[in-house]
């Protein structure tokens, strides 16, 4: 019994062996290819290296290799991953200048030499072009401060009159030599500003066909004598259809009597004062008024809430000028902006005036600004004298409440120094002006006055527009007092007319501007 079970076990693992044969097979041959490798592993260079993640790696390519050769006999519809398309070829890169070698002459004398490369400045900036008659234009812009100092830059002007279908030929450009006039007063930094003007000797483009004003700008050998570089520049282009010859022939009677041309803003600016300071200046100039405000910074979100009724109402308009921060010239770039609004506004208003926010138009109770322009109308341009006053002291009265007055309400100290050149500001009847700068024009046509003590003046609050916190540093009781080595005098000329301004802003755009804060 026991030799049969033995036999039974015996057959019964032979016909284990003869069964799997196969599986045996693989199982020796899977043995021999491991043993095979970790024998010739002992043979590799040290800096070989097989780690088990290598392994895995292996393994995950092959089983994903496997499954999508199971998944394309699925689905054989989906098409096979293209390739990423190629990169665009890089841009050849620029040539490399050749350079010029010191040279042994003879005698022995060593010839240097010198190798320029790039640009210092731009040869210039355009900023805006103007038609100013028939046959004349204006172009606006900065250019090179080096280069008008101590060199002779050159100006031509070309007008490109615009081919019709009835023509059969293109129509013959224009040309002339312009004049070049730099309004700054040398106050210039990296950049000055050009006003350039083109007159032509004939009228251009009265057939009302359109045309194009083309500058070029030439170095004339300033900067390198070798060189005369000039760059042509498309300033304006003037759609048929758009001139209108009687606006320069025979002017009509202008949109508005009072223009104001604002110069540069920047900073942190009091949204106060600046609600003050146009509510005062709208009722002053009356209905037919306009003012342009230059944001170069200086109109934040407060100050925009401020003018926003007044835009609305069209007694205002905004230019954002931050762009021109880019280019380093005197003061944000100052004489450009209201030169700009010089020729940009000259055909629309009768007299242009230039003063600051921080500055308030005043004229005495038995004159307005029509009776005192009217009778300096033979004049083209005259100037205003200033009455400067503290930004700091206060009437003790207003201690406690003077957070709820204005700015030229509670400051009503006057300083009394002699002896001190004042700065003045200016008004022009702008079609007589060629350029102007900030406290009077030197390029005009006509006569000149400054003899206008008694009939008009401003009062100069300096550096409130500035400051975001409550004026009134000193409150005191006197009329006549020495403050910081200065004396003043009590004078309340623009707090007795402050009631009706308030009044005036309530009227006009309602209480929105109730709780605008300093």
């Amino acid at each position: 019994m026991a030799k049969e079970k033995e036999r039974g076990e015996k057959k019964m693992f032979v016909g284990f062996l003869t069964n799997c044969v196969a599986e045996l097979k693989i199982l020796l041959t899977a043995l021999l290819f491991l043993c095979i490798i970790a024998t010739a592993v002992q043979f590799l260079p040290p800096r070989f290296t097989f780690s088990p993640s290598d392994l895995r790696q292996c393994l995950s390519a092959i089983s994903s290799s496997s499954s999508n050769s199971s998944g394309k006999l699925a689905s054989p519809a989906v098409p096979p991953p293209t390739d990423p398309p190629s990169p665009p070829p890089l841009a050849p890169p620029p040539p490399i200048q050749q350079q010029q070698k010191d040279q042994i002459l003879e005698g022995g004398i060593i010839k240097r030499a010198f190798n320029p490369y790039g640009a210092a400045a731009y040869n210039f900036i355009l900023m805006s072009a103007y038609r100013g008659g028939l046959n004349t234009f204006v172009v606006l812009g900065l250019a090179s401060k080096p280069l008008h100092l101590f060199g002779h830059p050159t100006y031509q002007c070309e007008w490109v009159p615009n081919q019709t279908q009835e023509q059969q030929e293109m129509p013959q450009p224009t040309s002339t030599t312009a004049y070049k006039i730099l309004p700054d007063w040398g106050y210039g930094r990296v950049y000055t500003v050009v006003v350039v003007n083109c007159t032509f000797r004939v009228a251009v483009g009265e057939n009302g066909y359109g045309g194009r004003l083309l500058l070029h700008a030439s170095t004339a050998g300033a900067g390198d004598r070798d060189l005369n570089v000039t760059d042509t520049i498309e300033a304006l282009i003037e759609a048929p259809g758009s001139f209108n010859a009687s606006l320069y022939a025979t002017p009509a009677e202008p949109k508005y009597d009072y223009f104001y041309c604002g110069s540069s803003l920047y900073g942190d600016l009091s949204p106060e004062r600046v609600r003050e300071w146009i509510a005062y200046h709208i009722k002053f100039f009356g209905e037919k008024s306009h003012f342009v405000i230059h944001d170069a910074g200086g109109v934040h979100s407060g100050v925009l809430e401020v003018l926003k009724p007044w835009m609305e109402k069209g007694f205002v308009t905004l230019q954002d000028i931050r762009e021109q921060e880019r280019f380093d010239g005197y003061y944000h770039n100052q004489f450009l902006i209201v030169n700009d609004c010089l020729h940009r506004y000259r055909f629309m208003a009768k007299w242009m005036f230039f003063f600051d926010v921080d500055e308030y138009i005043y004229v005495p109770p038995k004159k307005t600004v029509k009776s005192v322009v009217d009778s300096l109308s033979e004049y083209s341009q005259f100037t205003i004298q200033q009455i400067p006053m503290s930004n700091k002291l206060c009437l003790s009265s207003d201690a406690g409440k003077a957070s709820r007055k204005w700015g030229f309400e509670k400051l009503v100290y006057r300083d009394m120094k002699k002896g001190i050149r004042r700065d003045r500001k200016y008004v022009v009847q702008p079609r007589n002006v060629f350029a102007t700068g900030v406290h009077m024009s030197q390029n005009l046509a006509g006569k000149t006055t400054h003899k206008t003590e008694n009939m008009i003046k401003y009062f100069h609050y300096h550096g409130t527009i500035a400051e975001r916190h409550e004026p009134c540093r000193k409150m005191v009781n006197s009329t006549e007092l020495t403050f910081d080595g200065r004396p003043y005098v009590l004078d309340t000329t623009l707090r007795d007319v402050a009631g009706s301004v308030k009044m005036f802003e309530l009227k006009q755009i309602g209480s929105r501007l109730q709780r605008t804060h300093q």
